[in-house]
């Protein structure tokens, strides 16, 4: 099917969508997320049921909401974060691209692969050993990412139904084979579950992720012959949907792992559990089962990382082409891996947790806009909240480094939620709220305002400017 062909047929649609929301499920789900889920089995013990809602509702429901406010306001991230002024939408998805891309979750993808998948098995801690498997693993995803257009074939076609067939194999056998009663709940999941799941969805990093990704599958779907209009965003929020229902039913099957298997909490980490479950499941042939698993998620997560990040830094910059940026993506990417996991964590950390207060107020206030904004648009609704958000947060990382000292830190502990993360939501939501109420008043005295000064105002006009 050509680009301009369009998509009449049903039934040709519903398949498209089929394959790019399995592209799109892949792309998600890495390492982070496989390992996160069987260790809150274990830790939530009793508890699993609120602690599992809470880690689904970020770590899953944020994610697919990202999509759908990439899917209403324009084609990427840089459209989107245009809601918060023009400084804003130029610093913010760099820096969105550039953690999830080279700083952090792709080199990620190769030391979490190489860590928990192949060292395990071969027993070899070589950095000689490592080097050549980080350029083996890099070079065959920026191979898979290296056209845009085939990636919806290469990762919805091939390796997810392998991926979605291995977690099924290994989720099944450990429901067949263990039968161990969930144990009490450690202290943060006793006394607030819901709160600590959605902590831990929270770290997944799949909202930042899914504004990201928004690009490649509004790309496949163009690609795949879904015009633009009404037709491309029902297209991708339905894609969006249907990745988050394969990924909620993954997690509690993940999560179901464990809470069966026998002494699960004698492991530090959800690698381990899963090891163990596959071992104790299938023998020397879980092992492989397992190393295959990790492999599959990391590969395609790297891919969908390698192309969203390229295929952003080719817009913002189309002097450099698309395949120049893969390759200055992958090898950066490459040298960051050969440091170790603990040194990317150590550099990316910061840089993550400051993006994401912004991150989700921008998603939430875009989905939110065609509620309240009513006949008139919103201005300082956006930039009040969002850049509350950002400098919050910027505060909040500044003293986790020991800037400021106790008094800066006590300060910001006077905010509830600040011990969890959270301390930015109570001051973002008033200034959302003033700002909303000046636009409210100033609603009349905008409306007669030039178009030409309205046009630095929000992305729809910034949008009908370039088109």
């Amino acid at each position: 099917m050509t680009k301009s062909s369009g998509v009449e047929s049903p039934k040709s649609f519903a398949s498209i969508i089929v394959v790019t929301a399995l592209m799109l499920f892949s792309m998600f789900f890495g390492a982070g997320n496989l390992i996160f889920p069987p260790k809150l089995g274990v830790d939530s013990g009793t508890n699993f049921g609120p602690s599992i809602t809470g880690f689904l509702l970020t770590g899953v429901a944020l994610p697919v909401l990202a999509i759908i406010a990439i899917a209403i306001s324009g084609n990427n991230l840089r459209d989107l974060a245009f809601r918060a002024g023009r400084i804003f939408s130029l610093g913010f998805p760099v820096i969105a691209y550039l953690s999830i891309g080279a700083f952090y979750a792709l080199p990620r993808t190769g030391a979490v692969s190489y860590e928990t998948g192949v060292q395990p098995i071969f027993g070899s801690d070589s950095l000689a050993v490592a080097a050549a498997f980080y350029f083996v693993f890099f070079g065959i995803a920026l191979a898979l990412a290296w056209n845009p257009n085939e990636i919806v074939s290469k990762l919805g076609k091939i390796l997810t139904p392998a991926l979605l067939i291995l977690l099924v194999v290994l989720v099944g056998m450990s429901a067949f084979k263990f039968d161990a009663a969930p144990a009490a709940p450690i202290e943060k999941y006793s006394s607030t579950p819901f709160a600590s799941g959605l902590v831990e969805g929270y770290l997944t990093m799949d909202s930042i992720a899914g504004l990201a990704f928004g690009i490649i599958v509004i790309s496949a779907l163009r690609v795949s012959g879904v015009p633009e209009g009404k037709r491309m965003v029902r297209g991708t929020m339905i894609s969006g949907l249907f990745a988050g229902i394969l990924l909620a039913i993954i997690y509690l099957g993940l999560g179901y792992v464990g809470q069966v298997l026998p002494n699960a909490a004698s492991f530090d980490n959800g690698s381990g559990i899963l090891a163990e479950a596959s071992k104790l499941a299938m023998g020397q042939v879980g092992q492989i089962v397992f190393g295959l698993i990790v492999l599959l998620a990391c590969m395609t997560t790297a891919v969908g990382l390698i192309a969203a990040t390229s295929e952003f830094f080719n817009l913002l910059l189309p002097g450099i082409s698309y395949k120049a940026w893969a390759i200055i993506f992958t090898v950066m990417s490459f040298v960051m891996a050969t440091q170790g996991l603990s040194q990317v964590l150590a550099i990316a950390a910061p840089i993550i947790t400051f993006i994401y207060p912004p991150a989700i107020t921008l998603i939430a206030l875009t989905l939110l806009d065609p509620v309240i904004s009513y006949s008139f648009k919103l201005h300082y609704t956006y930039r009040l909240g969002v850049w509350v958000a950002t400098i919050w947060s910027g505060i909040s990382v500044l003293s986790g480094l020991g800037v400021g000292g106790s008094a800066l830190a006590d300060f910001l502990s006077l905010v509830p939620g600040q011990t969890i993360e959270f301390g930015w939501f109570l001051p973002t939501l008033a200034a959302t709220v003033i700002g909303y109420a000046i636009d409210v008043v100033t609603r009349k005295q905008r409306a007669n305002r030039p178009a030409s000064v309205l046009a630095d105002e929000t992305v729809a006009e910034e949008v009908a400017e370039k088109a």
